[in-house]
Protein backbone atom coordinates (compact mmCIF):
# COMPACT_ATOMS: atom_id res chain seq x y z
CA UNK A 1 0.00 0.00 0.00
CA UNK A 2 1.75 3.57 -1.04
CA UNK A 3 0.52 6.20 0.79
CA UNK A 4 1.47 10.08 -0.30
CA UNK A 5 1.64 12.42 2.33
CA UNK A 6 1.97 15.87 0.81
CA UNK A 7 1.52 19.38 2.95
CA UNK A 8 1.41 22.91 1.81
CA UNK A 9 3.20 24.81 4.70
CA UNK A 10 3.82 28.17 4.30
CA UNK A 11 6.11 28.79 7.86
CA UNK A 12 6.49 25.33 8.36
CA UNK A 13 3.58 24.26 11.18
CA UNK A 14 2.24 22.24 9.25
CA UNK A 15 4.64 20.69 7.55
CA UNK A 16 5.86 19.14 10.98
CA UNK A 17 2.24 17.89 11.07
CA UNK A 18 2.27 15.77 7.68
CA UNK A 19 5.95 14.46 8.55
CA UNK A 20 4.02 13.30 12.05
CA UNK A 21 1.30 11.60 10.34
CA UNK A 22 3.85 10.07 7.88
CA UNK A 23 5.86 8.85 10.37
CA UNK A 24 2.53 6.92 11.99
CA UNK A 25 1.60 5.69 8.98
CA UNK A 26 5.76 3.96 8.41
CA UNK A 27 5.45 2.27 11.79
CA UNK A 28 1.91 0.99 11.07
CA UNK A 29 3.49 -1.14 8.30
CA UNK A 30 2.33 1.53 5.32
CA UNK A 31 4.58 2.75 2.46
CA UNK A 32 4.61 6.36 2.93
CA UNK A 33 6.13 8.94 0.40
CA UNK A 34 6.24 12.36 1.41
CA UNK A 35 6.56 15.19 -1.42
CA UNK A 36 5.71 19.05 -1.30
CA UNK A 37 1.99 19.19 -3.49
CA UNK A 38 3.97 21.72 -6.61
CA UNK A 39 6.39 18.61 -6.71
CA UNK A 40 3.30 15.88 -7.63
CA UNK A 41 2.87 15.19 -11.30
CA UNK A 42 0.46 12.72 -10.55
CA UNK A 43 -1.22 10.35 -8.20
CA UNK A 44 -1.94 7.50 -10.44
CA UNK A 45 0.81 5.34 -8.32
CA UNK A 46 -0.78 5.90 -4.61
CA UNK A 47 -3.19 4.04 -3.21
CA UNK A 48 -4.42 6.86 -0.41
CA UNK A 49 -3.46 10.43 -0.30
CA UNK A 50 -3.18 12.40 3.00
CA UNK A 51 -3.40 15.97 1.93
CA UNK A 52 -3.06 18.90 4.15
CA UNK A 53 -2.61 22.43 4.21
CA UNK A 54 -2.39 25.86 6.50
CA UNK A 55 -4.99 27.95 6.62
CA UNK A 56 -4.20 31.90 5.52
CA UNK A 57 -6.82 34.10 5.78
CA UNK A 58 -9.54 31.20 5.89
CA UNK A 59 -8.25 29.73 2.88
CA UNK A 60 -6.23 26.63 1.56
CA UNK A 61 -2.63 27.73 0.34
CA UNK A 62 -2.27 27.88 -3.40
CA UNK A 63 -0.21 24.44 -3.93
CA UNK A 64 -2.68 22.60 -2.12
CA UNK A 65 -5.31 23.78 -3.80
CA UNK A 66 -3.33 23.53 -7.60
CA UNK A 67 -2.78 20.13 -6.63
CA UNK A 68 -6.25 19.05 -6.38
CA UNK A 69 -6.95 20.88 -9.61
CA UNK A 70 -4.16 18.81 -11.44
CA UNK A 71 -5.47 15.89 -10.02
CA UNK A 72 -9.32 15.94 -9.98
CA UNK A 73 -9.77 13.08 -12.12
CA UNK A 74 -7.77 10.42 -10.73
CA UNK A 75 -8.04 12.11 -6.57
CA UNK A 76 -12.13 10.35 -7.14
CA UNK A 77 -10.45 6.67 -7.42
CA UNK A 78 -8.20 7.14 -4.38
CA UNK A 79 -8.86 7.26 -0.97
CA UNK A 80 -7.92 10.69 0.24
CA UNK A 81 -8.18 11.92 3.81
CA UNK A 82 -7.29 16.01 4.21
CA UNK A 83 -5.90 17.92 6.98
CA UNK A 84 -5.83 22.15 8.05
CA UNK A 85 -4.00 23.73 10.13
CA UNK A 86 -4.23 27.08 11.51
CA UNK A 87 -6.57 28.24 14.45
CA UNK A 88 -4.24 29.47 17.22
CA UNK A 89 -4.69 29.85 21.22
CA UNK A 90 -6.16 28.13 24.30
CA UNK A 91 -9.09 27.26 22.93
CA UNK A 92 -8.19 27.35 19.49
CA UNK A 93 -9.62 30.05 16.98
CA UNK A 94 -11.16 30.43 14.44
CA UNK A 95 -12.89 26.59 14.73
CA UNK A 96 -14.31 26.97 11.07
CA UNK A 97 -13.05 25.20 8.12
CA UNK A 98 -11.24 26.91 5.14
CA UNK A 99 -13.86 28.22 2.99
CA UNK A 100 -12.61 26.85 0.00
CA UNK A 101 -12.88 23.38 1.84
CA UNK A 102 -16.59 21.98 1.17
CA UNK A 103 -15.93 22.89 -3.02
CA UNK A 104 -12.29 20.68 -2.25
CA UNK A 105 -13.72 17.57 -0.34
CA UNK A 106 -16.61 17.15 -2.96
CA UNK A 107 -14.88 17.74 -6.28
CA UNK A 108 -12.27 14.73 -4.79
CA UNK A 109 -14.70 12.54 -2.87
CA UNK A 110 -12.44 12.93 0.10
CA UNK A 111 -13.06 10.33 3.27
CA UNK A 112 -12.93 13.15 5.85
CA UNK A 113 -11.21 16.57 6.76
CA UNK A 114 -9.55 17.18 9.87
CA UNK A 115 -9.15 20.94 11.60
CA UNK A 116 -5.83 20.90 13.57
CA UNK A 117 -4.81 23.71 15.61
CA UNK A 118 -1.55 25.54 14.46
CA UNK A 119 1.01 27.07 15.64
CA UNK A 120 2.11 31.18 15.48
CA UNK A 121 5.98 32.69 15.88
CA UNK A 122 5.76 36.47 14.65
CA UNK A 123 9.19 35.79 14.13
CA UNK A 124 8.93 34.06 10.88
CA UNK A 125 6.19 36.35 9.27
CA UNK A 126 6.51 39.04 6.73
CA UNK A 127 5.53 42.48 7.98
CA UNK A 128 1.91 42.08 6.13
CA UNK A 129 1.66 39.36 8.11
CA UNK A 130 2.39 40.90 11.37
CA UNK A 131 -0.26 42.96 11.08
CA UNK A 132 -2.96 40.99 10.50
CA UNK A 133 -1.95 38.87 13.30
CA UNK A 134 -1.79 41.92 15.90
CA UNK A 135 -5.41 42.82 14.01
CA UNK A 136 -7.57 40.03 15.05
CA UNK A 137 -5.05 39.56 18.00
CA UNK A 138 -4.10 36.37 17.71
CA UNK A 139 -1.45 34.71 20.36
CA UNK A 140 2.06 33.53 19.80
CA UNK A 141 2.70 29.81 20.81
CA UNK A 142 2.63 26.01 19.18
CA UNK A 143 -1.17 24.72 19.71
CA UNK A 144 -0.50 21.96 17.68
CA UNK A 145 -2.39 18.77 19.67
CA UNK A 146 0.33 16.17 18.59
CA UNK A 147 -1.87 13.29 20.88
CA UNK A 148 -5.28 14.28 18.77
CA UNK A 149 -2.81 14.14 15.39
CA UNK A 150 -1.44 10.61 15.97
CA UNK A 151 -4.49 9.37 16.84
CA UNK A 152 -6.07 10.99 13.65
CA UNK A 153 -3.07 9.00 11.84
CA UNK A 154 -3.46 5.59 13.22
CA UNK A 155 -7.14 5.91 12.59
CA UNK A 156 -5.99 6.36 8.71
CA UNK A 157 -3.40 3.12 9.14
CA UNK A 158 -6.34 0.96 10.19
CA UNK A 159 -8.90 2.21 7.57
CA UNK A 160 -5.78 1.16 4.89
CA UNK A 161 -4.68 -1.80 6.98
CA UNK A 162 -7.51 -3.32 9.21
CA UNK A 163 -4.32 -5.71 10.10
CA UNK A 164 -2.64 -3.06 11.37
CA UNK A 165 -0.18 -3.31 14.14
CA UNK A 166 -1.16 -0.23 17.03
CA UNK A 167 1.01 2.71 16.55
Amino acid sequence: MRVLVSVASKHGATDDIGHRIAATLERAGLHVITVAPAAIVSVESYDAVVLGSGIYAGHWLPDAKEFVQRNHETLPAKRVWLFSSGPVGDPPKPLEDPSDLAEIKAAIGAVEHRLFAGRLDRDTLGFGEKMIVAAVRAPDGDFRPWDEIDAWAAGIAKALMPEAVAV
